[in-house]
């Protein structure tokens, strides 16, 4: 089994001790916006003194980094001038920033070109046991497979909310999926994206993932692999263009339990991001360029009362490729880990990694389409896939990042 995570096989299995109290996880995704023809140390705009408060955007779109953060990021040796030079694939222990305060995500404009974006295909996980479940009694029966049907094209039109996140880790440049959700502090004019934890932090054992960027609708005509080597203008791979991370939240589960194998932060394992345009901004949010948005239930009916559920993803592991969006539609079931833990969604679905993040999207309290989970783990087998309940924890994680940046 596997942890459906950044694009790829397999996962977890085992059970997840009891957690301890979630505490909303704040991840300080503020840097100097760096671009790939910027000067180095002696630019002026490198030198350029940050707001002493809290991040935020100047109108030339650099974002501004406290000195409080400066400080701590001189305290691992890093460099931030350097940053876009190459200090960024320095993954030295004491270099791979875990903590929810010390996140950084600085801009490096073309770093994910089509090449790039087309090629990222790594994963961190193992295969695991496939005997993932811990309480019996309340994990229902193993779903039957169901096959992922292909979006139709152009994906836009028919899951405008959908998109890819690229990232890097120590092994390479890595993909999950990701949703665009509405944000309460600015309606109709979201920055939010919802994913899976996995796909932001390693865990445990690791740290924040670097370069996150969300490309909505991506590959959006379903170009094949070979025709995306043909040098497809930018424009056709990233229609919507390319949003970086200026925040990233998760939940204290994950940070402190998750892990490539096993089950260990599963019921967790969700993220937002707030996301700001690499290119700048034209006073458009990414809900405004996208035209759409999916509200959050954070208390989505219980599973008998659930008629289905949809997943969404580009999954990348064989027999997929990444390059295009896939659904799967099925009824959930139940998936408890331990009796400690909260229940998981788990639905029959054949997308592999790479899906990871995307989200699932049910009828709500309110009868209307609403994001209820995410996909986080599966089988290497690919015959289901499960997804955590949003629950008081996941809705302190996105009313954080929303609060955030409800001023500006």
């Amino acid at each position: 089994m596997r942890l459906i995570r950044p694009a790829a096989t397999a996962r977890r299995g085992g059970s997840a001790r009891r957690p301890s109290p979630v505490l909303a996880t704040a991840a300080f995704a503020a840097v100097l916006a760096l671009t790939a023809t910027a000067c180095g140390p002696d630019d002026d705009s490198a030198n350029a003194e940050p707001s002493a408060s809290s991040a935020g955007q100047t109108s030339d779109n650099k974002i501004t980094v406290p000195d409080d953060l400066k400080d701590r990021l001189k305290e691992h040796g890093i460099d931030l001038s350097q940053w876009k030079n190459g200090e960024w694939k320095n993954w030295d222990r004491d270099k791979w920033l875990r903590e929810a305060k010390d996140f950084i995500n600085p801009i490096i404009a073309g770093l994910w070109d089509p090449d790039r974006m087309r090629d990222a295909d790594k994963t961190p996980e193992k295969p695991v046991d496939n005997d993932i479940s811990g309480d019996e009694g309340v994990t229902d029966p193993t779903p039957a497979p169901v096959r992922a049907v292909g979006v139709k094209t152009p994906f836009h039109a028919n899951a405008a909310e959908s998109g890819k996140l690229f990232f890097d880790g120590p092994e390479g440049s890595m993909v999950c999926s990701a949703t665009v959700v509405k944000d309460p502090a600015h309606p109709g004019k979201s920055n939010m994206v919802w994913t899976a934890g996995h796909c932001v932090h390693a865990g445990k054992k690791g740290g924040w993932y670097r370069n996150i960027a969300f490309v909505p609708s991506y590959n959006d005509n379903g170009l094949s692999t070979d025709e995306l080597r043909n040098n497809p203008p930018k424009e056709k791979v990233a229609p919507y263009g390319v949003w970086w991370g200026a925040w990233a939240q998760t939940s204290e589960q994950w940070i402190n339990q998750g892990a490539s194998v096993g089950g260990l932060g599963a019921p967790y394992d969700f993220a937002v991001l707030h996301v700001t345009p690499e290119k700048g901004s034209d006073g458009k949010s990414l809900e405004e360029t996208v035209g759409s948005a999916l509200p959050v239930d954070f208390n989505a009916p219980v599973v008998p009362k659930i008629a289905d559920m949809t997943a969404t993803g580009f999954p990348a592991a064989p027999p997929y490729d990444g390059q295009k969006l896939f659904q799967c539609k099925d009824k959930p079931g139940r998936l408890s880990l331990t009796k400690d833990d909260p229940t998981m969604y788990r639905i029959g679905c054949s997308m592999t990694g790479g899906s990871s993040g995307g989200g699932w999207v049910a009828a709500g309290q309110d009868g209307k389409p609403a994001l209820v989970s995410n996909t986080s783990i599966g089988p290497v087998t690919a015959g289901w896939l499960a997804g955590p309940r949003l629950g008081k924890e996941a809705k302190g994680v996105y009313d954080s990042v929303s609060k955030k940046y409800a001023g500006q």
